[in-house]
C-alpha cells in the first residue's frame, strides 16, 4: 500500500521566540505524539525546539527590519535614510555656512588733469576670488566675488572720499567697496583614473563638507557639477564686458548663459563625513548627446526626418542620453572643495580683518607705477565686516532629512502653496547661508484693493555664534530671494523679512516633597523647562501653554506642588537681548500668552539666568 501524504497545518503567523517555541511544541504533540513526549525545560528535544525559534526570531526581526529599511518614514539607519532622500531628489546638508558683508577700503593717489583734481585708478587694487579672509578666534572666510576698485556701478558701487589733502587740495583719496564673503575653507584631493569606466565613483571623506568648489583634469578641462547625470545643460556665468556683450547693461557684473556640458558628475553624500561624486559612460568622441533639434533632421513627418513635434524639452535637460556624460580616463583630476560652516562660524561684527594670502591675491591693475606710492596705497588696505556673520548652523539631522524629504516630494521642485516656499527656504544650499526659523504668509489686503499678483511675506530668522536667534542679514536675505526666484510661479511676489524675536524670562515656585532634597529637585525643573524652551523645539506664532509648563514641573520626580510660573518680557541690546519689548500680561488670555499679530517668535536667550526657580513653604 502506497504511503499517503499527510498534509500538515503550519502557522505562518508567529513572529517572536515564545511563539516558535510555542508552535514548535503543538506541531510535535498534533503530528509526532508517540516519537517524543518529553517536553520539560531541560530535555534535548526542548532544547533543540528552543534553538530553533531562536533563530527563526534573529531572521523575522532583521526581515522586518529590512522591509522597513525601505520606507522613509519609517527607516531608522542614517546610510538607508540618506539613499533614500537621494532617490527623492532632496540633499542632505552635513553643515551651513556663515555669510556677511566686508567693507574693503584703499587709499588712491590724486591726480591733477587741468585745474581738477580726481582719483588716480591706475593705483586701484584687485582681489581675486576664493580669497581667504579670517577672523581672531580661528574662522575662516572665502570671497564669492572678484572685486575692482576701479569698477563702479549701480549694484556694485565705489564710494570715494578725501583721505588726505594738502594744502587745500586733496593728496589721497579713499575708496570703499562691499565684498559678500562665506565661512570656508579650500581644501584640494587628486584622484587617478585609468581605463574608462561606466559610471565611475570616487569619495571624499573629510568632516563638514560643504560642496564642491571645482573640478579640472590634465589637459586643463573643467567639469562641472549636475544635479543629476542627465543633465546636459548647465548655467554658466561670465564677466560682463564690452568683449562678450557691447550692447549689454553695464550694471550687471555677470552674464548668465546656457553651456552644454559632456565633462560633468553627481554628488551625494553617503554619510556626513563622505562626499561620493559620481561621473557618466560616455567617452569623449561620442555624439549621442543631442541636446537642441537639429533643423536639417528633425521635421514633420517628412521621409528621413525625425518627428519631435510631440516631444517637451527642458532648459536643464533637452534630451536623456544614453551615455549620461563621458567618463574620465588617462588622466588626474584635481578637485577643490570646501569644508567649514557651523554655529561657531557666526562671528562677531568687526572681527573678520585678516587677510590671507595677500600677495597672490591682492593685484595692481597696471604695471609701471612709481614704486614708493605703490607700496603706500598696497599697505593701506583695511578691512573689516560692519555686521556679524549669520546663517552658521549644523546639518541635517536624521529626523529633518525624513521630514524634508517629504515635503520634497510634495512640492516636485515647485513652489505653489506656502509651505512649498517654506521648504525651499529650508533647502537652500548651505554655501548660501541656513535659514533657521522661517514663517509665511499672504498679507492683509486693504479695502477696494485689487492686485492680480500673489504677494507672499517670509518671515526667517539664524542663529549667532552663541546659538541664540538672530536677525538675517542683507547677503543671507540675497541669497534667499535668488534661490526662491528658480521656483516661484511667474504670478508670486515674495518679501523677505525679519521676524520679531520675543525674549523672556522665567520664574516660578514649587513645593518639594519632605523626603527629597531642594536643591536636587529645583535643578530637575529648571533642566526641564531649559528643554522645554529649546529653540529649535520652537517655531515663529508659537504660543506658550502656561497649563502645560504646570504640568510638566508637577510630573518632576519630588515636586510636590507648583505654586506660581511667571512669565515677563526681556528686552534692550545693551543687554543682549532683542530691541522689542513686548506685553506679556495684554497677551494672556486663558493661560494661554499669544506671540504678537507680526510673526514673532519666543527665546529664553540665557537660559542660565533667565529660568529662576525658588523652593517655598507649603
Amino acid at each position: 500500500m502506497a504511503n499517503l501524504k499527510v498534509n500538515r497545518d503550519v502557522s505562518y503567523i508567529n513572529r517572536d521566540f515564545s511563539q516558535f517555541r510555542e508552535q514548535l511544541i503543538n506541531f510535535s504533540q498534533t503530528y509526532f505524539p508517540n516519537t517524543y513526549t518529553d517536553f520539560s525545560d531541560t530535555s534535548p528535544g526542548m532544547m533543540f525546539m528552543e534553538q530553533a525559534a531562536y533563530v527563526g526570531d534573529i531572521l523575522s526581526f532583521y526581515l522586518d527590519n529590512q522591509f522597513q529599511e525601505n520606507f522613509l518614514q519609517y527607516a531608522r539607519q542614517s546610510n538607508n535614510i540618506y539613499e533614500l532622500a537621494y532617490m527623492f531628489g532632496y540633499k542632505p546638508k552635513v553643515t551651513s555656512t556663515a555669510n556677511a558683508v566686508l567693507d574693503v577700503y584703499q587709499e588712491i593717489p590724486a591726480k591733477l588733469s587741468g585745474s581738477v583734481y580726481s582719483p588716480d585708478f591706475s593705483y586701484a587694487l584687485t582681489i581675486k576670488e576664493n580669497s581667504q579672509f579670517t577672523s581672531p578666534n580661528g574662522g575662516s572666510f572665502i570671497s564669492e566675488d572678484f572685486l575692482d576698485f576701479s569698477v563702479s556701478s549701480s549694484l556694485d558701487p565705489t564710494e570715494i572720499t578725501i583721505s588726505q589733502v594738502l594744502g587745500n587740495n586733496p593728496q589721497y583719496y579713499l575708496l570703499k567697496k562691499s565684498l559678500r564673503i562665506t565661512s570656508a575653507n579650500i581644501k584640494t584631493t587628486t584622484f587617478q583614473f585609468n581605463n574608462p569606466q561606466q559610471f565611475q565613483t570616487v569619495n571624499i571623506s573629510d568632516a563638514n563638507i560643504i560642496g564642491i568648489l571645482d573640478c579640472t583634469d590634465t589637459d586643463g578641462n573643467t567639469w562641472y557639477e549636475v544635479d543629476h547625470l542627465g543633465q546636459e545643460m548647465v548655467f554658466d556665468s561670465i564677466k560682463n564686458t564690452n568683449i562678450n556683450d557691447p550692447n549689454s547693461n553695464k550694471d550687471i557684473p555677470y552674464l548668465l548663459r546656457l553651456k552644454k556640458v559632456q565633462r560633468r558628475f553627481a554628488t551625494r553624500f553617503t554619510t556626513p563625513t563622505n562626499l561620493q561624486l559620481q561621473f557618466g559612460a560616455g567617452s569623449p568622441l561620442d555624439t549621442t548627446e543631442e541636446i537642441i533639434p537639429n533643423p536639417n533632421n528633425v521635421g514633420i513627418g517628412l521621409p528621413f526626418t525625425k518627428n519631435k513635434l510631440t516631444t517637451a524639452y527642458s532648459p536643464t535637460n533637452f534630451l536623456f542620453t544614453n551615455t549620461y556624460g563621458i567618463s574620465p580616463s588617462n588622466t588626474t583630476l584635481t578637485v577643490r572643495y570646501l569644508t567649514g560652516g557651523g554655529v561657531e562660524s557666526n562671528v562677531d561684527a568687526n572681527t573678520i580683518t585678516t587677510f590671507e594670502n595677500k600677495l597672490s591675491n591682492l593685484k595692481f591693475l597696471t604695471s609701471g607705477l612709481t614704486n614708493s606710492t605703490a607700496d603706500y596705497v598696497y599697505n593701506s588696505l583695511t578691512l573689516t565686516n560692519p555686521l556679524a556673520a549669520s546663517g552658521g548652523g549644523g546639518g541635517d539631522t536624521l529626523e529633518e532629512i525624513r521630514q524634508n524629504t517629504m515635503m520634497m516630494i510634495a512640492s516636485q521642485k515647485r513652489s505653489v502653496t506656502q509651505d512649498d516656499y517654506l521648504i525651499r527656504a529650508l533647502s537652500m544650499p548651505s554655501n548660501f547661508g541656513s535659514v533657521y526659523k522661517a514663517h509665511i504668509e499672504t498679507p492683509k489686503v486693504r479695502d477696494n484693493q485689487v492686485s492680480t499678483v500673489e504677494t507672499l511675506n517670509l518671515f526667517v530668522l539664524t542663529q549667532n555664534s552663541n546659538g541664540a536667534l538672530d536677525y538675517a542679514n542683507s547677503t543671507l536675505k540675497n541669497n534667499l530671494r535668488t534661490y526662491l526666484s528658480q521656483y516661484r510661479v511667474i504670478g508670486d511676489s515674495i518679501e523677505i523679512r525679519d521676524a520679531f524675536i520675543i525674549n523672556i524670562c522665567i520664574d516660578f515656585e514649587i513645593v518639594v516633597l519632605p523626603e527629597f532634597n531642594n536643591n536636587e529637585v529645583l535643578l530637575t525643573t529648571v533642566n526641564k523647562l531649559k528643554d522645554h524652551f529649546q529653540t529649535s523645539k520652537w517655531q515663529i506664532n508659537q504660543p506658550i501653554l502656561m497649563k502645560d509648563l504646570f504640568i510638566m514641573l508637577d510630573k518632576c520626580k519630588g515636586v510636590q506642588t507648583v505654586k506660581n510660573i511667571t512669565i515677563s518680557n526681556k528686552a534692550g541690546t545693551t543687554s543682549g537681548y532683542s530691541a522689542y519689548a513686548y506685553d506679556i500680561e495684554g497677551a494672556t488670555s486663558s493661560q494661554v500668552i499669544y506671540p504678537s499679530l507680526d510673526p514673532s517668535i519666543f527665546e529664553v536667550r540665557y537660559p542660565n539666568s533667565d529660568i529662576r526657580g525658588q523652593v517655598v513653604p507649603l
